[in-house]
């Protein structure tokens, strides 16, 4: 593994609100999410942008999955779903955003103003009904 922000979180060397993890993607609370339930889908091999992704069927099923654990956990509307590469990429290390969406929730175009949780309680009460909504959940 690299050494990055995301890839301790995969280790367990970094606190994180984990949604889901399995041998192929680890899933997680963003921890300054756009909207309250923003999870971050990041594959547990280091790669730093697509392009470097091998298997790309089964992440995507993951971020699929995790997209629909979204809107049935947390009741949405709809999910935004995006990545940056290189351009924008906070950290190097592939992530899919899963945003959580409802009509005239006010984000416009690529503009994403930050929330933050109210408490650790909270996230993590987020993190528990996405992670009930997945079918091995």
């Amino acid at each position: 593994m690299s050494n990055d922000l995301f890839c301790e979180i995969i280790a367990g060397e970094r606190p994180a609100r984990v949604v889901h993890s399995d041998e192929v993607s680890v899933s997680f609370l963003d921890t300054r999410p756009v909207f309250k339930g923003h999870v971050l889908v990041v594959p547990r091999a280091h790669v730093e942008v697509l392009t470097d992704l091998t298997d790309v069927g089964p992440f995507f099923e993951r971020v699929q999955a995790i997209a629909r654990a979204v809107e049935e956990g947390l009741e949405t509307g709809g999910t935004f779903v995006a990545m940056n590469n290189r351009v924008s990429q906070s950290v190097a290390h592939l992530h899919v955003h899963v945003v959580p969406r409802h009509r005239k929730d006010g984000l416009r175009g690529f503009f994403w103003p930050r929330t933050t949780y109210a408490s650790d309680a909270e996230a993590q009460l987020y993190a528990e009904r996405i992670a009930k909504a997945l079918p091995e959940g």
